[in-house]
């Protein structure tokens, strides 16, 4: 689905947005008639609180009015008047109250995404009020932002039935088509010839072949990588997941999709990069070719990588990619994943922690989250971890998290309890690098 703003022609309805403090002078300069029903319908500005008022002589008709609470509340979330665009009957309003430009910018964003519904299976709710793009608002910014968010949501939603390595190819292949992009795909046993095994030990064992999708796009300008993990399913092999885990893994595509999404953003708005987009394409399933516990794999990179457990499948399909992305040497390299929950147990599930060794992008990151209240949360990698791991004498009780050297190989790969996040990003580090 497209989300758009309500043409600028269109007939629409004054649009107030009044906080607790301005309401009794908001009320004292109208009508009796409008300030009787904006009371007895109980409205008090609350933060996201919606009312339409429909005989309002002042305006010529109806118009509607929409709370901006307090500022202490204010601080405590993002898009709180999105919630309008649901609450109110369904037409076209327009803004009347002049906002700060950020809080602008947010309500235009919000009220967009609040459009948003996955109606692939079963019928939703029509398109909530619309909106006019508000004065000062780069309209065609905030649409290419909220339809790569769109895209980014329908491929997470979707099941795996209808989202496996082909389907998110094929995802791919049309983000590429509408952009004059181009996407090479390196599929099934041409991952073995092209030196890309542990892709290939990761999805054999799959009824759809495991890929490695390669997008690029755009022709001057710094270069940006973005490498996001595109585990369609993930049982956890042959280490199977209990099902209680397993219930959710249609998502673990989700870096996949994230960084689909945000290609989208950046070539619908011609930005100016030379974008390269990887993404290892594969579904961690079981059967008779499934790898197993005590395999050794060769990476691309030339590390010999020790399985202990089938379940750590995520890092090891980043680590061909990302050894691929590294040896064009861009400027900006992005990893996205949904890797492992140690990072929800250790920073809950709305905060994104990610790594990184260069001071001057995690200062901007952290500066660019906090303008738009999407908050990030820096992780150390740990002197004494990364020491521990590079001289191969790593060990908690055999518990030492997802990523640890082994006594046969280089690097061994295994589950467990302790580290697990800050492990996971040491296990595909090698340069500067921002991992989600």
């Amino acid at each position: 689905m497209s989300l758009c703003f309500a043409p600028e022609n269109a007939p629409s309805i004054p649009l107030h947005v009044i906080s607790v403090d301005e309401l009794p002078t908001w009320l004292d300069g109208r009508s009796a008639s409008v300030s009787g029903w904006t009371t007895r319908v109980g409205f008090t500005a609350g933060l996201g609180q919606a009312a339409l008022i429909p005989d309002a002589r002042e305006a010529g008709g109806a118009l509607a009015v929409v709370g901006y609470g307090t500022p202490a509340g204010r601080l405590r979330g993002r898009f709180h008047l999105a919630g309008a665009a649901r609450q109110l009957p369904e037409g076209t309003y327009h803004l009347v109250t002049t906002l700060p430009q950020a809080e602008a910018e947010h309500m235009a964003l919000g009220w967009l995404l609040a459009q948003y519904s996955f109606d692939r299976y079963r019928v939703q709710p029509g398109k909530a009020a619309q909106l006019k793009c508000p004065e000062g608002v780069d309209h065609a910014r905030f649409e290419a932002i909220a339809n790569g968010e769109a895209l980014t949501r329908d491929l997470i939603n979707t099941p795996t039935s209808d989202m496996g390595p082909d389907a998110l190819e094929q995802a791919a292949r049309g983000v590429a088509a509408r952009f004059d992009a181009t996407l090479q795909v390196t599929h099934g046993d041409d991952l073995l010839s092209a030196n890309f095994p542990m892709i290939h030990a990761v999805g054999r064992a799959s009824a759809q072949a495991p890929r490695l999708l390669d997008m690029r796009w755009g022709a001057a300008g710094p270069t940006l990588t973005l490498v996001g993990k595109g585990v369609c399913f993930d049982t956890g092999g042959l280490n199977l997941k209990p099902g209680a885990s397993m219930g959710l893994m249609k998502k673990d595509m989700g870096g996949a999709a994230a960084v689909l999404g945000l290609a989208h953003m950046i070539m619908a708005l011609g930005l100016a990069v030379r974008l390269r987009v990887l993404i290892p394409a594969v579904e961690n399933s079981v059967s008779s070719n499934s790898f197993r516990p005590q395999d050794i794999l060769v990476s691309r990179k030339g590390l010999t990588v020790e399985i202990n457990n089938t379940d750590a499948e995520g890092r090891l399909v980043l680590a061909d990619a990302l050894a691929f992305a590294d040896e064009e040497s861009p400027e900006c390299l992005i990893s996205m994943a949904t890797l492992t929950g140690a990072a929800r147990v250790a920073v809950g599930p709305d905060i994104a922690p990610y790594f990184t060794d260069d001071e001057a992008m995690s200062g901007a990151l952290v500066d660019a989250s906090k303008a738009v209240m999407d908050p990030v949360w820096r992780t150390s990698t740990g002197r004494s971890i990364v020491a521990l791991t590079v001289l191969g004498t790593l060990r908690a009780d055999d518990r030492a998290g997802d990523c640890r050297s082994g006594q046969c190989a280089q690097r061994r790969i295994c589950g467990g309890d302790y580290c697990g996040v800050v492990l996971a990003a040491l296990c595909r580090a090698k340069r500067q690098l921002y991992t989600f």
